[in-house]
């Protein structure tokens, strides 16, 4: 890569951020670029690397020949780098129509009735939160608001007691800095394992009004009315728990540091609040906490210049896209008030994210409450980011406040 190689499978190569250098010049030069393995390579493979957003476009709209499950002579699968025994039977891990059956059992948790009785909750939550800040002291905002705020949502809406949301936040923030194959190595997701068969076990014995208890009592119309099994029921759980834990996390510390990092951006924010709509668009364009997905070739074809085979990993960088000066102008400049904004932070096609509304909620009540009550924010110090390559953001924000008034 002409001097910019960059191991990719590698966790520790996303300890600074994201390696945006790499893809331009991938952009430019190789969108549909053949990652040799290393000894870091999950499986021992390499992989294709897509990195410009009309292709990545195509590969979300043609499932039939890149597979969120499997392909070729693969047994196993997924949309991570490292072949999963759960393809085809967990959400983000099957295709249609088996995904359209999952999905619809989730979607009835995700209702704008659902969003608005959460709206009110988030309010008096945040508030709580901010009320804990130390004025004119240094404090890790990720930890303090940007982790806590989407974490008490999702145990809400799971209906996740929130005494134990710290633990297994905890377990998954290990994970995910763990030198691991996996997203979220294998050790901490076999405990988060743990938690969710006992909480499962007792959304059957007593029901509550949320979406666990929903699926766990769900039938499947098209498979003769059975009820999912325990497997299948924690692999939602391992699925939705994270998602919604940790990708909003990402967005909010990132965002928050980088409309600070841009003063003129964030004083136009104060200024005019109409534009929050446009500006978490822009938080999530730039944020894009979920960076890359990876499908499997279902058949030999040839794709832009390159022959792909049946069985073939590929990867989509929706981090690179969402940089693509092909589709946006100036895509290195923060811009809140940038329409249209075609990005794909939350994906596209039939696997949007589930969560997409959510994420938004979250993110406009969260920023507004902090620039309703918050006169001044300065960075102490900086950025710690996460070491993954899958879901990227910052670690620790160090900050200092004042307070209005």
């Amino acid at each position: 890569m002409s001097g910019r190689a960059v191991d990719l499978s590698d966790n520790l190569a996303f300890d600074e951020g994201f390696p945006h250098a790499t893809f331009t010049w991938l952009r430019d030069n190789d969108p549909v670029h053949w990652h040799d393995a290393t000894p870091k390579s999950p499986d021992g493979e390499g992989f294709w690397v897509v990195s410009r957003y009309d292709d990545i476009m195509e590969v979300f709209r043609t499932p039939a020949i890149f597979s969120s499950n499997t392909g070729g002579e693969r047994t196993g699968g997924g949309t991570t780098l490292k072949d999963e025994r759960a393809a085809g039977k967990v959400l983000n891990y099957t295709d249609d129509p088996q995904h359209k059956t999952l999905r619809q059992l989730v979607n009835k948790g995700f209702t704008t009735r659902a969003m608005a009785l959460l709206e009110d909750n988030l309010h008096e939550r945040a508030n709580l939160l901010i009320d804990s800040f130390p004025e004119g002291q240094s404090f890790d905002f990720v930890q303090a608001f940007a982790r806590e705020l989407p974490l008490q949502a999702i145990c809400m809406i799971l209906g996740v007691p929130q005494e134990d949301r710290a633990h297994l936040c905890d377990l998954i923030e290990l994970g995910l800095e763990a030198d691991s194959p996996n997203v979220v190595a294998v050790e901490y997701i076999k405990k988060i394992q743990e938690y969710a068969r006992e909480i499962i076990a007792e959304k059957r014995r007593n029901p509550a009004d949320d979406i666990l208890s929903t699926i766990v009592h769900a039938t499947l119309a098209d498979e003769d009315n059975r009820q999912l099994t325990d497997e299948e029921l924690v692999n939602f759980f391992i699925l939705l728990f994270p998602a919604g834990a940790e990708t909003t996390r990402n967005a909010f510390g990132y965002g928050l540091r980088t409309l600070v990092e841009h003063p003129e951006q964030l004083a136009r924010l104060r200024d005019a609040p109409d534009l929050m709509r446009s500006a978490i668009e822009e938080i999530v364009r730039w944020t894009t906490p979920s960076i890359y997905k990876r499908r499997t070739v279902t058949q030999d074809i040839e794709f832009h210049g390159a022959s792909l085979k049946a069985g073939d990993k590929l990867t989509i960088w929706e981090m690179s896209a969402n940089r693509d000066d092909r589709i946006f102008e100036d895509p290195f400049t923060f811009d809140i008030a940038r329409i249209p904004n075609r990005h794909i932070g939350f994906g596209f096609g039939a696997h949007i994210c589930l969560g997409a509304a959510l994420a938004r909620l979250e993110l406009k009540v969260g920023l507004a409450k902090l620039f309703e009550r918050i006169s001044d924010f300065e960075i102490e110090g900086p950025p710690q980011w996460v070491p993954n390559n899958r879901l990227l953001g910052l670690k620790r924000l160090p900050l200092r406040i004042r307070f209005k008034g």
